[in-house]
């Protein structure tokens, strides 16, 4: 029976919790409520945190409670408490670089420009993890990134995304029990 860490990434607060950059947490409240889990704050790792069983696991759910840039802080102190290798660690995030309501499996990498997968390399000193990356498509203009991924998506665009989460959910099982390259080919299908 292996632990994972899930962490999907996000902003706390309530003027956040409607934006684009939220979709880590969007997932996050999904499988927490197919798995009927309930978040509670856990100081000790700056988050939110459920914790749920699956046939084999034991899945550790956090939604980190500190802003996007710093990550890494909540990510590291759950990994390192529970002992939860960074092979066992899938980072849920916003994507700029696929279109809205594309979902996208990936094993290590860099951060490309997100600040909180950066935060996270930085604070458990390794890119080896595993990301589902959720598309909320680019603004055009790099200027207006930072207004882009705080604002709310349309109504079309965020059942796009929430079509992505199903999508990416359904392969959970493919991806805890190792099978990345089955998960990957149907995801990448979609």
């Amino acid at each position: 029976m292996a632990n994972w860490l899930i962490a999907g990434l996000g902003n706390p607060g309530p003027q956040y919790e409607q934006t684009r950059h939220n979709v880590g947490f969007w997932w996050l409240d999904q499988l927490a409520h197919e798995m009927n889990a309930t978040f509670s704050v856990d100081k000790k790792f700056h988050g939110q945190l459920a914790r749920c069983q699956s046939s084999e696991h034991t899945l550790f759910l956090l939604k980190p409670l500190v802003f996007m840039n710093r990550s890494g802080q909540s990510v590291a102190a759950l990994s390192k408490f529970f002992k939860i290798p960074l092979a066992n660690t899938l980072v849920i995030h916003d994507e700029l670089d696929l279109p809205v309501g594309t979902a996208r499996l990936k094993c290590g990498g860099g951060h490309g420009g997100h600040n909180g997968l950066r935060d996270i390399i930085a604070q458990t000193g390794s890119k080896d993890f595993l990301r589902c990356r959720l598309g909320i498509d680019h603004p055009g203009d790099s200027r207006q990134v930072s207004d882009y991924v705080l604002s709310k998506p349309s109504q079309t665009d965020r059942q796009a995304i929430l079509s992505a989460i199903d999508n990416s959910l359904r392969i959970l099982p493919e991806v805890l029990s190792d099978d990345l390259q089955k998960a990957m080919n149907w995801l990448h299908s979609q």
